[in-house]
């Protein structure tokens, strides 16, 4: 099951998963995109894709999924927790009501599902979660950065937790990808430097590489790890100036 699989690093996942031979659930609120994705997987790569309409930012739309994922006679075997927005804004200039979306979407929603998922998972003794998190959980980047912070430090703790279970778990941090979730942002690509854009085929390759290997965390890029790394070691005053700039516009007065 791959949640916001209808562009992007989701779609990324429905495709590479589907050449694989393996039978999808793709949950994306477009119903038109997903039936037109799900037909496309169909054709070229001969697998089952269902389609559940669902969106994640609501709580119908978190509890349809759980359903899903508690189905015993047709078991998910991989979650890919991947639907989420970015607002390229600052805080006070967001409206309150899209801040509160995004933490019911990227915490409640993915906390809800990954229970879900993992507890029938646990049952059949195998199974796994992908959260995609964000490189922005290592630096001061307001509630984007916070609620990509809170799905590393869960997933991780979770994945401790289970270790014992056959249930793994994995939290995919990749860095600013070339895929519409900026441009819904209202990120301009020139906003951000030419060597940060990362390929979404090319990342989910690498993620699936970590999470075959056990991994609990995958910053799949050399560029990113080594941006990582040094986020432990840097001010937190010139991480915050630095991470303020990219990818936004001009601070008003």
């Amino acid at each position: 099951m791959i949640t916001g699989t209808t562009a992007g690093i989701g779609a990324a996942f429905a495709g590479r998963l589907a050449a694989d031979g393996h039978n999808l659930v793709l949950v994306a609120r477009d119903e038109k995109r997903l039936r037109e994705q799900a037909a496309d997987l169909h054709d070229r790569h001969g697998v089952e894709a269902d389609v559940l309409v669902a969106d994640l930012s609501e709580d119908d739309g978190i509890a349809a999924v759980e359903d899903r994922l508690r189905d015993r006679t047709h078991p998910v075997d991989l979650l890919v927790n991947n639907a989420g927005f970015g607002n390229r804004d600052r805080f006070l200039e967001v409206p309150i009501t899209d801040e509160l979306r995004m933490l019911k979407l990227h915490c409640e929603a993915v906390l809800r599902l990954t229970s879900a998922g993992a507890d029938t998972m646990r049952d059949r003794g195998r199974g796994g979660v992908i959260n995609v998190a964000s490189i922005a959980a290592f630096f001061p980047r307001g509630t984007y950065g916070a609620s990509k912070a809170w799905v590393v430090q869960f997933t991780q703790g979770a994945a401790k937790d289970l270790a014992r279970s056959g249930v793994r778990l994995m939290a995919l941090c990749p860095g600013f990808v070339r895929t519409e979730f900026h441009a819904r942002a209202g990120i301009k690509p020139e906003s951000v430097p030419s060597w940060m854009w990362l390929d979404a085929d090319r990342l989910v390759t690498a993620a699936l590489k970590d999470f075959a290997r056990g991994k609990s965390l995958s910053i799949p890029d050399p560029r990113y790890k080594a941006m990582s790394g040094l986020a432990k070691l840097a001010p937190r005053s010139a991480l915050s100036s630095v991470s303020s700039k990219v990818g936004r516009p001009p601070a008003k007065a």
